[in-house]
C-alpha cells in the first residue's frame, strides 16, 4: 500500500536528531512564509508522529509535504529535505474522490464521504431542484411539507453575522473570512437576501437580530435563516470585546428563538426558520459522553386554543455541548465546508433535516475529521412538516 503524506512526514522526522528536530520545531513557530503555527501547539509534540499529525492538521495533506521540505532546508536538513522530495512529493497522490454518502443495505458497509479538497470551494455549485421533482413531492405529500412561494412573488433574507477580529489578537479567527464568503454564498444561491454584519459585540448582536425579525420582507417570505459564526461556550456566542477581564460579552443562543418566535416575529409565523452556528460549545475534545438534564415537574395541560410560541424552528450547531469546534486558518471550519458541500449537492432532492442528517454522517467518518473529534448536533427542532428548500425554483 502507498504511503500517505503524514507517512512520509513521520518517517523524515524520525532521521531527524533531538537538535535537529528542535530547530525544525522553532522555525515552524517562526515560519515567516504563510501561515505558522503556535508555540503552544508545538510545544505539546512528543515525537514525530505528534509532529506529523500537526503538519497535516494545519496545512493539510497537500501542502504540509512542501512546509516541511522548505522548514527542513532552512534549517540545513539538506539529506532529509531530499530524501523526503524524493519519496513523498513523486509518490501518486492521495484520492480526493467524494462519493455520496448513502444507506446502507443489511450485511454492506456504509460508503463515507472521503475529506474535502482543499480547493473544493473553488467550484462551487448549487445542483438546481427541477419542476417535475417539485410537482412530485407536492402530489406526494402534499400538507406534510411547508408551503414554498414563488420565486416572483416571495422575499426571502438571511442573517448572517461572522465575528472574526476581536480586542484579544489572540482570538482572532483566522480562516472565518472563507466561511463567510461560502456561507453568502451559499444563501443567496438559495435565494436569500443576505443582511450581513461583521465584528459585533453582544449587545450589537442582540439589536442586529431584533432589527432582523422587524424586517418587513418576512410577510412575504416563506422562511429563513440566521448564521452566526463566533468563538463561543456553552449556550453562548462571544462578543469580540470579550475578554478574561471583560467575560460579560456573550450573547445567549436563547435570544435567537425569542426574537424570532411567533410573538416577536409574526411575518415568520408558520414558517421554517433555520439557525446555524458555529462556534464552540465548551472546552472538551469531544470524547466524552453528557449525561441527560434533570427531568422536570410536570405541567398541566390546558384546552385553550393558543399559537405555539417557539415552532419551526430547526437549528445545527456546529458541535456538542462543551466541546470544541474546529477552523483551518486558510479553508475554514469543518462545520461550513460541510454544511455547505452537502447543502449544494443534495438540496434539490432532500428536505433540511435528511440534509443536516447527511452533514451529521460526515463528522462520523474518520476519513473526514482524521485525529480531530468533532461532531455537528441538531438542537431545538420543532418542525412538524418537512422543509424543501426546492434550489432554483
Amino acid at each position: 500500500m502507498a504511503k500517505s503524506p503524514k507517512d512520509h512526514l513521520e518517517d523524515a522526522f524520525n532521521d531527524l536528531g533531538m537538535d535537529e528536530l528542535k530547530k525544525f520545531k522553532n522555525k515552524l513557530c517562526d515560519r515567516k512564509k504563510g501561515e505558522g503555527i503556535r508555540k503552544a501547539q508545538v510545544e505539546k509534540v512528543c515525537d514525530a508522529i505528534d509532529l506529523a499529525d500537526l503538519m497535516v492538521r494545519t496545512f493539510t495533506s497537500t501542502r504540509a509535504v512542501p512546509v516541511a521540505i522548505e522548514i527542513l532546508e532552512a534549517v540545513g536538513c539538506n539529506e532529509q529535505a531530499s530524501e523526503l522530495k524524493e519519496n513523498a512529493v513523486q509518490s501518486p497522490p492521495v484520492a480526493q474522490s467524494h462519493p455520496d454518502v448513502v444507506d446502507h443495505a443489511a450485511g454492506q458497509l456504509p460508503k463515507v464521504e472521503l475529506a474535502l479538497a482543499d480547493d473544493w470551494h473553488k467550484q462551487l455549485h448549487l445542483v438546481s431542484c427541477s419542476q417535475e421533482f417539485k410537482n412530485k413531492i407536492i402530489k406526494e405529500k402534499g400538507q406534510e411539507i411547508y408551503q414554498v412561494k414563488e420565486k416572483k412573488v416571495r422575499k426571502r433574507l438571511a442573517l448572517l453575522i461572522n465575528n472574526i477580529d476581536f480586542d484579544e489578537k489572540a482570538m482572532t479567527r483566522r480562516g472565518a473570512d472563507t466561511d463567510e464568503n461560502n456561507m453568502e454564498w451559499l444563501l443567496k444561491e438559495l435565494d436569500y437576501q443576505v443582511v450581513k454584519h461583521k465584528n459585533l459585540s453582544a449587545k450589537d448582536m442582540e439589536k442586529a437580530v431584533k432589527d432582523f425579525a422587524r424586517r418587513e420582507e418576512h410577510v412575504h417570505s416563506d422562511s429563513t435563516f440566521v448564521v452566526i459564526m463566533s468563538h463561543g461556550k456553552r449556550d453562548a456566542v462571544l462578543g469580540v470585546h470579550y475578554s478574561s477581564s471583560n467575560p460579560s460579552d456573550t450573547f445567549p443562543v436563547d435570544n435567537i428563538y425569542r426574537c424570532l418566535n411567533s410573538e416577536n416575529c409574526p411575518g415568520l409565523r408558520d414558517k421554517p426558520k433555520v439557525i446555524l452556528i458555529q462556534a464552540c460549545r465548551g472546552g472538551e475534545t469531544g470524547r466524552l459522553w453528557a449525561s441527560d438534564g434533570e427531568p422536570e415537574e410536570p405541567v398541566k395541560i390546558e384546552g385553550d386554543d393558543f399559537v405555539h410560541k417557539e415552532k419551526d424552528f430547526i437549528s445545527l450547531m456546529s458541535c456538542t455541548p462543551d466541546t470544541k469546534s474546529y477552523r483551518h486558518v486558510e479553508n475554514g471550519t469543518f462545520y461550513v465546508q460541510n454544511l455547505v458541500d452537502v447543502l449544494m449537492k443534495h438540496a434539490h432532492e432532500e428536505h433540511i433535516e435528511e440534509l443536516f442528517r447527511k452533514v451529521l454522517q460526515r463528522f462520523e467518518s474518520t476519513d473526514m475529521m482524521g485525529s480531530y473529534r468533532q461532531m455537528a448536533c441538531k438542537d431545538r427542532a420543532s418542525l412538524p412538516k418537512l422543509f424543501y428548500l426546492f434550489p432554483g425554483l
